[in-house]
């Protein structure tokens, strides 16, 4: 044997994997044995434990008082020939804004913590190139910082850099809600407290000192019709801090969604136990279109319960699962039965007949 053979016979013993017990395969293993004393009790606790917890479920959704109106197609105050939608799309990128007024009755009085939501459909803010399009640096107040995931929200017509950038900023919600009681007045609300302490607190902030000073030679977002700094008057929620703002960048999964708008202050005697019933007018500054790509809006009144919002599907789905498991399990149960005892009387028939006939 020369050398070349033995260099060959290294490079081929080199390529083997090594002689242990994950690699060759070795690994001892567990495989379940299906059999009715393993299944069918499986799918009875599963059903037993799945039923109660749904009825819980629909219980503390049902609890939850909720009320939606959709106004995508509200008339205009001064024409209520023309609807605001088709007021924007005649206007076009003239930042116009149209005011519409509807009225709406609550048959039922709602206790407790009231909040607003405002909902859009058919806007899919989970898409790939939407939800990369903002600069993270940005939004902790490093105003300098740029990232080309904003294209083509990053400069504006001037060439300076937009802040905040991007795709999400600029489709910033900005329609004003605001609800009158006929026999209680205006409805109180705070602006704050609606977006997640987190979000605040850690993902967004305004650099020190003047935000207006540090804004110079920053572009606005061109679909906005406010300058960042001009967002509130409250200086807490004002710039990046505010919380409109925070609420819509924190983007939805779904294509149909709803966002916290306003908190119902329960401090006025009329309001201090939620929401009383009665005709209420609900006054729109319509600024946001939709209908270009088949969307609507709704303003939506809701309570909570100690799970949250109203959401009678998870109920529903725990119920069908739970019946689905219980009823398969009384199936399997009658068929083990009966197939256990016809194999039962085969077999005592064999042991009675005799070997010799």
């Amino acid at each position: 044997m020369n050398v070349a053979d033995i260099d060959q016979g290294i490079r081929i013993k080199s390529k083997r994997p090594s002689d242990s017990n994950f690699k060759q395969q070795r690994l001892p293993s567990w495989q379940p044995i299906l059999t009715a004393g393993t299944v069918l009790p499986t799918f009875f606790i599963i059903g037993i434990a799945f039923i109660p917890v749904g009825v819980l479920l629909l219980y503390f959704s049902n609890g939850v008082s909720e009320f939606s109106y959709n106004y995508t197609n509200c008339a205009r105050v001064e024409n209520q020939s023309q609807t605001c939608a088709d007021y924007l799309k005649i206007r076009g990128n003239e930042n116009a804004e149209c005011h519409c007024s509807v009225k709406f009755q609550l048959e039922r009085d709602f206790k407790g913590k009231v909040f607003f939501y405002y909902g859009l459909t058919n806007y899919y803010q989970n898409h790939r190139r939407y939800v990369k399009s903002r600069d993270d640096n940005q939004l902790l107040g490093e105003f300098d910082s740029t990232t080309s995931d904003c294209a083509p929200f990053q400069f504006d017509h001037k060439g300076q850099p937009i802040v905040p950038c991007g795709a999400i900023a600029n489709s910033l919600f900005n329609d004003t809600l605001f609800l009158t009681s006929d026999s209680h007045g205006n409805v109180p609300v705070s602006k704050t407290g609606i977006a997640w302490p987190s979000d605040k607190q850690i993902k967004f902030r305004n650099p020190p000192g003047n935000l207006e000073e540090a804004l110079k030679g920053k572009g606005r977002p061109i679909a906005w019709q406010k300058n960042l700094w001009e967002l509130d008057t409250n200086p807490d929620n004002n710039g990046l801090q505010n919380e409109d703002l925070i609420v819509w960048m924190r983007t939805a999964a779904l294509p149909s969604f709803r966002k916290l708008y306003r908190r119902v202050i329960h401090d006025d005697f009329a309001f201090k136990d939620g929401l009383p019933r009665g005709m209420y007018t609900l006054n729109i500054t319509y600024n946001y279109p939709v209908t270009q790509f088949d969307g609507s809006k709704s303003f939506i009144i809701s309570t909570t319960s100690i799970l949250g919002g109203k959401n009678p599907f998870l109920g529903w789905a725990y119920i069908t699962v739970g019946s689905i498991c219980f009823l398969l399990g009384i199936v399997l149960l009658i068929v083990h039965l009966k197939y256990r005892s016809h194999a039962q009387s085969s077999t005592s028939n064999t042991n009675q007949r005799s070997p010799y006939t």
